[in-house]
């Protein structure tokens, strides 16, 4: 949101890069195999092309939403057909061939999981740590993530462009997925006694990091392997999660380096 002169809040356009629109732009982008986020389609719309969308974006598994025309409207003021695709601005990368790649060399996967994180600056930034300590990968939902798009690059001071980001369709599955590949799944909650310290990152490890919001869902909670928490002593109860993030990280990093 931007402040105008007049004290009014106005939702700011967002950056064309971002986004493509029109019905049968949004289907040639999906034909052509482009990494979409989601997609925009105005509710109010039940017509044949807009049915043959649909049935596309659900063929290929991407995310759409029914939203009023207004909103569409703040997101590009030109004639978009009551369609906005959202588009990536990486490309996404395969949690298989990542894993498979860290076990060919000997190397013990270090892999960033992150539930219901939907703020594009926090995102970034955790991004940028990620790639600076050298973590293998890091893994998103389709849906209830942040949108990656030129704005988290930019908060990743570039980042974005190096790591290897894998978007998967259920967390749940994945994480189940993961462990039958030999990873342990620890999970970082204030819902525990044991410290970051007491665990052992130096084997094949993946981190759960949950919203400052909701935590973690449930669904991890219940599959996960270990939970630890970052110990903290002042009068502030929690970290923002692109540091609780940074010092999770570091801290699997100071262990393998001993």
């Amino acid at each position: 949101m931007e402040k105008r002169k007049d004290g009014f809040l106005i939702e700011k356009e967002e950056n064309e890069k971002d986004y493509i629109f029109g019905t049968r732009a949004v289907m040639e982008a999906i034909h052509a195999q482009k990494d979409i986020d989601k997609i925009l389609v105005n509710k109010d719309l039940t017509n044949e092309l807009i049915k043959e969308l649909l049935s596309l974006a659900k063929s290929e598994s991407i995310h759409v939403v029914r939203v009023p025309e207004a909103k569409l409207n703040r997101v590009t003021r030109k004639n978009h057909q009551g369609v906005v695709a959202h588009m990536s601005a990486i490309q996404y990368a395969s949690l298989d061939n990542v894993i498979e790649e860290c076990f060919s060399k000997g190397v013990a996967p270090l892999i960033l999981i992150l539930d219901r994180i939907t703020d594009v600056r926090n995102f970034g930034a955790i991004a940028r740590t990620a790639d600076c300590a050298g973590v293998h990968a890091i893994v998103i939902p389709e849906k209830g993530s942040a949108q990656i798009n030129s704005d988290a690059v930019k908060t990743s001071a570039g980042a974005l462009n190096f790591i290897p980001v894998c978007r998967v369709s259920n967390l749940y599955y994945t994480v189940k997925e993961l462990k039958k590949m030999g990873l342990n799944v620890v999970s970082v909650t204030e819902k525990t006694e044991r410290k970051m310290y007491d665990a052992d990152f130096t084997i094949p490890t993946a981190l759960v990091m949950g919203s400052e919001e909701d935590g973690i869902s449930p669904e991890l909670m219940g599959i996960s392997d270990e939970f630890v928490k970052i110990p903290l002593s002042g009068n502030i109860e929690s970290l923002n999660v692109s540091v609780a993030a940074g010092v999770m990280i570091y801290e699997a990093i100071r262990q393998r380096s001993i």
